[in-house]
């Protein structure tokens, strides 16, 4: 048997079963030349899509986990990534529809419950949380991850939830629960199964504690979203992020995807861009922090859900290090469109240098290049915007265009705003 076809089928596998992922294969030249016969290239039918084996927890946690959940007062859900993965949208929202619980999530969990759910609070932690939904987690009295590594963002460096709060953690990694918190029960399995089983043993339960989690929720948004439309509606100039997120918010199609540079983008779109379709529509790699993804991401965004408007969301320090890719998208016509923040800085490493050093600035700065004109030498419709009331027309005339198209904002610089972000790390 040929080892090339070998550590194919073993990347499959490894890429959608467990805890699916990107894998990566590296042949010696010698195997490359191999010589394959067409009858020993194949893979498992089963790992052409994920989660392509699902596993159950056991059945005794699941039990205990639906007592420490149906006497709860106030228990609230924290979702990572992993629930979208799964495809476990649906059974989350009958599990936290059945205990009236609030359900936060992390960046890469936005999409795991629909942003206009009343049970939806939003992201929590220091990059996308604000101050209001924090507060919904202080006053938990049983937290539960589920497909979530409770990291130092989404739990603000483990201050929320509190180290020695009541914890139940889901995932299907086990090297994942207990890493950063004492957990009362852990349940080792795929999270649709796992939400399912725990709603299956909660209809057996005659003492099911119903919580006031809508309540929470709206007070907690209704707090949030006016202190965000206050500075949406202000004409500053330079433009405030806000006014940018919520013309966008108004003028994109219910099932747009999103794609965020960190920076500037990510904290902004993470709290106050709300999702409203369930599924994957928010995408940022904002565990590795790379400037420079976005443009590249939303090229495989489009040929991963064609049809779909795709935007891109970048500063000005990130379209510098991969403005290239606009040589692909134009030569594949990739109809993508493009909103860079322009404010002519390192932004977070800025605002990390202001609260962490006494403002003593250090190679942060630089000088303002016109992005539009170097779109438009690729060929790229473009608009530059300096005027906040011609904001909403560049924007939309960018969104209803059939090819790519870019929009050149003149932002306020990170380290000014009241950016979402509770905790500066530079």
């Amino acid at each position: 048997m040929p080892i090339g076809c070998l550590v194919v089928r073993a990347a499959f596998r490894a890429m959608t079963t467990g805890k699916p992922g990107s894998a990566h294969l590296a042949f010696p030249f010698n195997v490359q030349k191999e010589q394959v016969s067409e009858s020993e290239i194949w893979c498992q039918a089963e790992t052409g899509k994920f989660p392509a084996w699902r596993f159950a927890p056991d059945p005794d946690a699941v039990m205990r986990a639906a007592e420490a959940l149906a006497s709860a007062r106030c228990p609230v859900f924290i979702c990572g990534g992993g629930v979208v993965i799964s495809g476990a949208q649906q059974e989350l929202a009958l599990l936290a529809e059945a205990l009236g619980a609030v359900v936060a999530t992390t960046i890469s969990g936005q999409g795991c419950l629909s942003e206009d759910h009343p049970l939806c609070l939003g992201v929590v932690g220091s990059n996308g949380g604000t101050p209001t939904t924090l507060a919904a987690i202080e006053d938990a009295d049983l937290v539960v991850f589920v497909g979530c590594r409770a990291g130092s963002v989404t739990t603000e460096r483990w201050r929320h939830p509190r180290i020695g709060a009541a914890i139940i953690h889901i995932d299907v990694d086990p090297m994942v629960i207990s890493a950063n918190y004492p957990t009362e029960v852990a349940l080792v399995g795929d999270a649709k199964l796992t939400l399912k089983a725990i709603a299956d043993e909660l209809r057996t339960n005659q003492n099911l504690h119903i919580s006031r989690g809508a309540s929470i929720v709206a007070r907690a948004k209704g707090e949030k979203f006016a202190a965000f439309r206050e500075l949406a509606r202000r004409a500053d100039v330079p433009i405030l992020p806000e006014r940018v997120v919520a013309v966008l918010h108004d003028i994109l199609p219910r099932d747009a995807v999103v794609v965020c540079d960190p920076g500037t983008p990510c904290p902004y779109f993470s709290a106050y861009y709300e999702f409203v379709e369930s599924g994957r529509h928010f995408i940022s790699n904002r565990a590795h922090g790379a400037l420079g993804f976005a443009m590249s991401a939303s090229v495989g965004a489009h040929f991963g859900r064609p049809g779909t408007k795709i935007v891109a969301i970048m500063g000005d320090g990130s379209f510098g290090l991969t403005v290239g890719e606009m040589e692909t998208i134009v030569r594949y016509r990739v109809p993508v469109m493009m909103v860079v923040f322009s404010n002519s800085v390192y932004g977070w490493i800025k605002a990390g240098q202001k609260t962490g050093y006494d403002s003593r600035y250090f190679s942060v700065d630089f000088s303002r290049t016109d992005h539009a004109s170097v779109a438009q030498s690729f060929g790229i419709r473009a608009w530059r915007v300096a005027d906040p009331a011609q904001l909403r027309p560049a924007l939309a005339a960018a969104a209803e265009a059939s090819g790519p198209t870019l929009v050149d904002v003149i932002a306020q610089p990170l380290q000014d705003a009241a950016a979402p972000v509770s905790e500066w790390v530079a």
